[in-house]
């Protein structure tokens, strides 16, 4: 107890004749020097520098060439604005969004190509629903590129989920009952094809091809629009032709529900998906000028989607868990999980077959259309 005290004071003493303590004062920028937030005089700022002067952090537009530049929208659109106006801000945003996600997916970022296959497909929509605005005739060329480039990605968004999906269900699997080197042939199955499909998407992208597309988009996102309907108001324009969507859309519904169980529902479902992700993305552009009502609308198709989606995903998983298998079986190896996971995959197609036709139900409802002409 003495020695703790005679040290308590010892140090005690030190701070005294040492003097009280200063902190630093922050260095102040001198007259001569501007400061770090603000740019010298001869120094141009970052919105006037060229898309080769400015730094990483200063947005993707480092990655555009100038003749790739392109606002994303104007004005946006009002309950009064023709039909042609809200169109072409809906295309202006997604031809935006295009651009502004393609350093991302050169970087290999998280979920990046998942956005840039959505906006691919919003595109493709847009083009597709909107006859009357955008003549099909004049956009035949795009919309096959963009089916084109599409393709690019949902071949790399697959080769990112499918593994994931698997080794996710391999997980839930008791340790008993995984024999073999299951997950280890998973991934290594899928390591090159991953590889290759991100090799394929990054050529697209450096091609002469995809400039093309973008300056073709460029073109029809400039305007005016040509078709007949595109300068009468929206309000009577755009919700014929989200109707029409959804009716393909309910068509395709039925057609599925009255397929035999197997491979031609699964089409079918897959087909009735397609035309309800068509009349959520028309429901989205017509939002402007309808309001809450297509808002409303859009949502149910997104649940619609979305679980038809899962669907599809099990569709693909039994496919892949059947190549494995079979894979397994020639290399000598007990293919016996492989059979497990179809199973359980087939058991989830059927609660999701199910749960698809409670959503589709209700989203049907006629209190969700009546704005619809």
């Amino acid at each position: 107890m003495t020695v703790n005290t005679t040290q308590t004071k010892a140090r005690r003493h030190a701070r005294d004749d040492a003097g009280p303590t200063r902190r630093p004062r922050p260095e102040q920028p001198s007259p001569e020097q501007p400061s770090p937030e603000q740019p010298s005089p001869e120094q141009p700022s970052p919105e006037q520098r060229s898309p080769e002067q400015r730094s990483p952090e200063q947005g993707p537009e480092r990655a555009w060439p100038d003749h790739r530049d392109l606002p994303i929208a104007g004005t946006q659109p009002r309950r009064w604005s023709s039909a042609g106006d809200v169109v072409l801000a809906y295309l202006r945003t997604q031809a935006g969004a295009l651009k502004s996600l393609e350093p991302m997916v050169r970087a290999d970022e998280f979920d990046a190509v998942h956005q840039m296959r959505v906006t691919i497909r919003r595109l493709r929509a847009t083009l597709r629903s909107f006859g009357q605005v955008i003549p099909r005739s004049d956009t035949e060329r795009l919309a096959a590129e963009l089916k084109w480039f599409g393709g690019l990605l949902g071949a790399a968004r697959d080769s990112e989920v499918l593994p994931a999906h698997l080794q996710a269900s391999l997980r839930l699997v008791p340790v008993e009952l995984l024999i073999g080197p299951v997950q280890a042939r998973v991934q290594g199955h899928f390591a090159p094809v991953r590889a290759a499909a991100r090799a394929g998407l990054l050529e697209a992208l450096d091609s002469a091809r995809y400039a093309a597309l973008l300056t073709e988009l460029d073109r029809l996102a400039a305007g005016p629009l040509p078709g007949p309907q595109a300068d009468d108001p929206a309000r009577d324009v755009l919700p014929a032709a989200v109707r029409r969507a959804y009716r393909q859309a309910d068509q395709r519904m039925r057609r599925a529900r009255h397929t035999s169980p197997g491979q031609g529902r699964d089409v079918a479902l897959h087909e009735a998906r397609k035309s309800a992700r068509r009349a959520r993305y028309a429901a989205e552009a017509a939002s402007p000028p309808i309001g809450k009502k297509a808002r409303r609308f859009a949502k149910r198709m997104k649940k619609v989607q979305s679980v038809l989606g899962d669907h599809q995903d099990t569709v693909i998983a039994r496919q892949a868990a059947r190549d494995l298998g079979i894979g397994a079986h020639l290399a000598g190896e007990n293919a016996f999980t492989y059979g497990l996971l179809y199973e359980r995959e087939a058991h989830r197609a059927e609660r999701l077959q199910a749960d698809a036709r409670k959503i589709w139900k209700r989203a049907c409802r006629s209190r969700y259309r009546k704005w619809m002409k």
